[in-house]
């Protein structure tokens, strides 16, 4: 130490060794701020600031050096050589800048301990070439202990320099810290170096070539310390520049974030707790920068998001990638919720090191609430569009789709590749052809047709409905619809089955839903047009009414699945005969009609024949042979009428006539034949006056006791006397009344009158009154019954209603319902012509009649026919068997009643026992019994 003290105060000029330590310290202090500069700045400016610190750091210390060495005096001459000068210069500068590299871009512990040691490392190198390149009159001897001090020294303060740099701020009293480490470590190693050296004086020698005089290092010096302030300086401006703008940055910054009210901005340190508050964070969650700061930002969760952690996990993804970002709902200082778009991002240092979280959130209540509007309307939209019973396709301007729905895809048979947007109207068009017809050169002209067609419709005529059929037969309707903008929507629906319905409706409305056959509608507009084109071409036309035999029966013992199979057979067997010019249709029941365009009478003769046979071809059903059979009329164009309707008038009635016939089967209309008919439709009309005009009158008929010949009741039977025709018989006004409907007042009206006039007789026999099937088939009929006895005063004992089987037998259920409701009032009920027509055990079975009335046919052949005789008496065993007393009608003669007695029959009416007569003339009557 005393050597090294020796040395600087005896060999040094102190002037000198001043302006060395004085330089030393500026270009350290330059050194020093650049390399902060270097540790804050990232990528290529951060090389520039070590690279600058490396540069004036090396040229700090090779000056230093130099201005000390000339301090020197050593008392020999002394000079240096350029080369190592040079290089000593050049050593100094990258060993400097690789030192403040490593600190600079290596972190930790490892940064500015090694960096320091290549520092003293370089500073060392810059020293020992510089003093190889001293030329002296003598030899140089070194002290070895005094170099590795030299050398130990300025590493330790090097290092120490570095170290605070790495974990210091840019405050000036770092920065000088730093510097003067950085400064102690350059002097220490020179001085302590120089103290070290001996120089031993030799003879004079010849200044050697190339090298540097001291005078002219002077200037070499000069112009490097002006060199490096220079720098220094410039770089010092540039950096006290950047720190003002950064700082007036900063602070523009932090009011621009102070005074943002949209976005909530806040600071947190690590573990979360606000460090600060700005207004927008104040306006949108209600705190003051007083309440919340110091708080954790935890408190803006949910009670249970608090308890799954969340908030730390955001803190934690943040950290990890780098930034956070969610939405959710974060809660106000007054409870409130709000939905809010939150970012987080770590903070790190200069130094590296994580220094907290920057948070910005935004109220997004109201986006939110549209986007899930939208969203919601969005859906039901996708809902709606994909429920639709229609395929809908939107297209914009270009042809290229932009929406469409599944059921597009199930109309026409599609794949889903098909659905994707972007694929142009042609494309679509073209693969969906190629689907459906193999050969691609009939696809491609299909697709070109199609193409056109709906083109033409769109562009040219802004949209339009077509119907079109595809090749698997469906029938799609598109509507094709433009927009503003040039687009398009197109809907696409399958109408097959609505097209399928409308044809069969309009088939149903113009035929028979049962045959099949043309109904009257279509019948009538059929005719219509022949009748026209037999007008212009003078031709005939002959309009046959068909009518068929026995239907009804067939209908009442096989039921209506046989009389439905009679109706459907003919109508196919008719149709499978139709010839040109021929038409045939069914106008409902059994009634059928047919046209036939002709010239001569042999072409109606032969369809007449052909029906004919047809008719009366037998039919089988199940294990019934049928034969139906049937009647027809004809009517002839123009012989019989000129219009259809007269045509189909004058027709019927001909058929009436044959139907009428025993032994005719066809008949041609003729002109007494119409005048019948309004003879018909008279006394049809006259019947309706008949009550009011008091024309009716009742007559009975005594019913008696076969065994003892006692009056048992009357039947009460109806009498017209026309003012004009007389009497007119009952078995042609009956029918008539019933078929034009008078029957319901004139029965009401026997009914009333026959109970009236039976209550005022001494005797208290019934009285026995027909009920007709119209009568029965009427809703208010027990009402009726019920109405004329209270009214009456007649004991309803003393009524019976007689009906026949073929009365119930259209709806028997109906029929026996209303039956019992009479019986239930107390009246009787005697079924009428028993033994003809059905006679239906079941029916006997089926109903508790009161008396069971022998068709008068039987009694007209008892007495010669055995059969006749044999079934009289099976009826009467049927009686007796159930209890049910038997009256035979027609009794004409006293064998016949003999008979009756023999066999055990209860009562008896005819002509022999009482003709029909008012009743003052039959009440009291008696006629003696036979005699056993």
């Amino acid at each position: 130490m005393f050597k090294i003290l020796t040395c600087l105060a005896v060999e040094h000029d102190p002037r000198l060794v001043v302006l060395a330590a004085l330089i030393c310290f500026l270009s350290s202090f330059g050194a020093v701020t650049l390399l902060q500069h270097a540790r804050a700045a990232t990528g290529r400016p951060r090389a520039v600031w070590v690279a600058a610190a490396g540069i004036a750091s090396g040229f700090g210390i090779w000056a230093t050096h130099f201005i000390a060495m000339l301090a020197y005096d050593p008392g020999v001459v002394v000079g240096y050589q350029v080369d190592l000068t040079t290089l000593s210069l050049a050593v100094a500068i990258v060993l400097t800048t690789s030192a403040l590299g490593i600190a600079t871009y290596v972190a930790g512990r490892g940064g500015w301990l090694f960096g320091g040691l290549v520092l003293g490392a370089g500073v060392a190198s810059m020293h020992f070439l510089g003093m190889t390149a001293l030329e002296v009159n003598g030899s140089i001897r070194w002290d070895a202990t005094l170099v590795i001090v030299s050398i130990l020294a300025g590493s330790l303060f090097d290092v120490a320099a570095l170290f605070a740099v790495a974990h210091g701020n840019q405050r000036l009293r770092v920065k000088l810290l730093a510097t003067a480490a950085m400064t102690l470590g350059i002097v220490a190693l020179h001085f302590t170096a120089m103290g070290a050296v001996t120089i031993e004086a030799g003879p004079a020698a010849e200044a050697s070539r190339g090298m540097i005089q001291p005078h002219l290092l002077a200037f070499v010096i000069a112009g490097t310390v002006f060199f490096l302030l220079s720098i220094v300086l410039i770089a010092a401006g540039f950096a006290r520049q950047a720190e003002i703008l950064a700082a007036a940055s900063e602070k523009e910054f932090s009011r621009f974030v102070r005074s943002v009210k949209d976005y909530a901005i806040c600071m947190l340190d690590t573990e979360g707790h606000v460090a600060s508050w700005n207004a927008g964070a104040e306006a949108n969650k209600g705190y003051t920068a007083d309440e919340i700061i110091g708080r954790n930002f935890a408190c803006f969760y949910a009670a249970e998001e608090r308890e799954a952690k969340l908030p730390q996990q955001a803190l934690h993804l943040a950290l990890l990638n780098g930034k956070y970002e969610a939405e959710g709902w974060r809660f106000r200082k007054d409870g409130t919720r709000f939905w809010a778009h939150v970012v987080i991002e770590p903070i790190i240092d200069e130094g590296g090191r994580h220094a907290g979280f920057i948070k910005i959130a935004k109220d997004i209540t109201k986006e939110k609430a549209n986007a899930d509007r939208i969203a919601e309307v969005s859906k039901n939209l996708d809902i709606a569009l994909e429920n639709m019973t229609q395929g809908i396709c939107l297209f914009d301007s270009a042809d290229r789709l932009l929406v469409s729905n599944g059921r597009c895809l199930e109309i026409f048979s599609l794949p889903e590749s098909l659905a994707g947007r972007g694929l142009t109207f042609r494309e679509i068009l073209d693969r969906a052809f190629a689907r459906a017809y193999p050969d691609p050169a009939v696809a491609k002209a299909k697709a070109e047709e199609a193409y056109q067609k709906h083109r033409v419709d769109i562009a040219g005529k802004g949209g339009a409905d077509l119907v079109e059929k595809l090749p698997n037969g469906r029938s799609i309707l598109t509507k094709h619809r433009m927009l503003p903008d040039g687009g398009w929507v197109s809907t696409y629906e399958d109408i097959t089955e609505r097209l399928d319905s409308e044809e069969q409706i309009s088939f149903l409305a113009r035929h028979d839903s049962l045959t099949g056959l043309p109904n009257r509608l279509q019948f009538n507009s059929y005719l219509e047009e022949e009748l026209d084109a037999a007008a212009w071409f003078s031709r005939k036309v002959a309009v046959i009414g068909i009518d068929l035999n026995k239907f009804k029966e067939v209908n009442d013992l096989h039921g209506h699945a046989a009389g439905d199979f009679v109706l459907v057979t003919l109508a196919q067997r008719m149709k499978a005969l139709l010839q040109d010019g021929e038409f045939v249709a069914r106008f409902g029941g059994d009634e059928f009609a047919a046209v036939k365009r002709f010239e001569e009478l042999a072409e109606l003769n032969d369809f007449l024949r052909r029906i004919e046979n047809c008719l009366h071809e037998e039919m089988r059903f199940g294990d019934f042979e049928l034969k139906s059979g049937g009647s027809m009329g004809v009517a002839i164009y123009p012989q019989d009428a000129e219009t259809a309707d007269t045509l189909i008038n004058n027709a019927d009635l001909a058929m009436y006539r044959a139907k009428a016939a025993l032994n005719q089967t066809v008949c041609f209309y003729e002109v007494s034949m119409d005048e019948a008919a309004r003879k018909r439709r008279a006394l049809a009309n006259d019947l309706w006056d008949a009550v009011e005009k008091k024309q009716l009158a009742l007559h009975y008929q005594v019913q008696k006791s076969v065994m003892t010949g006692d009056v048992t009741g009357y039947e009460v039977l109806l009498r017209w006397h026309h003012p004009e025709r007389g009497m007119v018989p009952p078995n042609e006004f009956i029918p008539l009344a019933e078929e034009c409907g008078a029957i319901l007042p004139i029965g009401e009206w026997v009914l009333r009158e026959a109970c009236r006039e039976a209550v005022g007789w001494d005797s208290q026999h019934k009285i026995a009154v027909n009920l007709s099937p119209v009568q029965l088939a009427n809703g208010d009929i027990v009402s009726l019954v019920q109405q004329v006895l209270a009214e009456t005063g007649l004991s309803p004992k003393r009524l019976e209603l007689e009906i026949t089987e073929s009365t119930i037998i259209d709806d028997k259920e109906r029929a026996l319902l209303t039956l019992r409701q009479i019986k239930e009032l107390g009246v009787t009920i005697a079924i009428d012509d028993f033994g003809t027509g059905y006679s239906s055990l079941e029916t006997l079975r089926s109903f508790p009649f009161d008396k069971i009335k022998l068709d008068k046919s039987f009694m007209w052949e008892v007495e010669g026919s055995p059969q006749a005789k044999a079934i009289v008496r099976a009826i009467l065993a049927l009686g007796q068997s159930l209890s049910v007393p038997v009256l035979a009608e027609g009794v004409e003669t006293q064998s016949q009643l003999e008979i009756l007695q023999a066999e055990g029959c209860d009562e008896a009416q005819g002509y022999l026992l009482g003709r029909p007569a008012p009743i003052s003339a039959v009440v009291g009557t008696r006629v003696q019994a036979a005699v056993a």
